[in-house]
């Protein structure tokens, strides 16, 4: 078994500035009707590495929740139509993620997911757990053998810091079984909403603290570790075993999105384009169009877009 530093699993980071205000407004823009073409990507290829499926009760209290707390939800869509919209528009292929809130609802989700896998094999699906509840390893083998690919955890909801002394069978688990792992372990978006601070469990050196306790870990980071994005940037090139997905962070929706591209420059090998869909407050190509200006070279593009994440993903193995 490997531990933990305890001097990061157990003592709080600095205080942090306050974050980003929410609730935040919705963006009116208009919406294409497919990938934009000016990317160059071939129908099919793209790989949208962040999306939301939840059974239909979940979503509609997510829902609520981002309408007080977070900001208007465009596409209040449930999961065979949130499916049905992405594959419609050229997306190839998607990672599906979820989160169990609380102890005792994680199998139930992922048979939900596993589901989902089965009849639709243009969709990877993630399991989750709840940190600390009983026989965690077991429900996360069980996602596995039901067809499951790895598994989603997020700091902000769940309440945990990334480096807590209760994930260590959880990356074992994941070790152990050659699965991924994605973890919302950057500290924006921030919001009074939770029930704990995003600023006190997360910061960018408990991160680190993971990635050197499990090195064999392969672990990504939403958000492209917003807002440390600097931070995250110096992760990439110390640690092999780290990937983050873009998700919300070019959209330049919560800052300008400067910041964040310099990661997606420096490192595309690492980075998967993400989206949130259906959780998010402007139009589904938003993302899309800031990349496609940006005029990235093809080979960045590639990997950004597709390439990265089916690796990571190991999909269509």
């Amino acid at each position: 078994m490997t531990d933990l530093p305890a001097c990061l699993a157990c003592v709080a980071p600095p205080e942090r500035e306050a974050g980003w205000t929410m609730p935040l407004p919705p963006i009116d823009e208009e919406e294409g009707t497919e990938v934009d073409p000016s990317l160059g990507v071939a129908r099919g290829s793209l790989v949208d590495a962040h999306v939301h499926l939840f059974p239909d009760r979940l979503f509609e209290a997510i829902w609520r929740w981002f309408d007080v707390h977070g900001w208007p939800i465009r596409y209040k869509l449930k999961t065979p139509d949130v499916i049905a919209f992405a594959l419609a528009r050229g997306v190839g292929h998607i990672v599906a993620l979820h989160y169990a809130h609380k102890p005792g609802i994680a199998r139930g989700m992922n048979a939900y997911m596993a589901e989902v896998v089965r009849t639709n094999p243009r969709v990877t699906g993630m399991a989750t757990v709840m940190p600390g509840e009983p026989d965690a390893p077991r429900i996360l083998e069980d996602a596995f053998a039901s067809g499951l690919r790895g598994v989603k955890l997020h700091c902000h909801v769940q309440c945990f810091a990334p480096d807590a002394p209760a994930l260590a069978e959880i990356y074992e688990t994941c070790i152990r079984h050659d699965m991924p792992l994605v973890i919302h372990a950057g500290r924006e978006p921030k919001s009074n909403g939770y029930k704990c601070d995003p600023h006190t469990l997360c910061h960018v050196d408990r991160t680190e603290a993971v990635l050197r306790a499990y090195p064999t870990l392969r672990l990504a980071v939403p958000h492209l570790g917003a807002d440390e994005f600097e931070g995250y940037q110096r992760l990439l090139e110390r640690h092999d075993n780290l990937w983050l997905d873009t998700t919300m962070a070019l959209a330049s929706y919560f800052e300008d999105d400067a910041r964040a591209f310099r990661i997606v420059e420096a490192r595309p090998d690492r980075i998967m384009y993400g989206t949130d869909f259906p959780n998010i407050p402007y139009a589904w190509d938003r993302e899309l169009k800031r990349i496609a200006a940006r005029r990235l070279p093809e080979a960045a593009l590639a990997s950004v877009l597709g390439e990265t994440a089916r690796s990571f993903y190991k999909i269509g193995t």
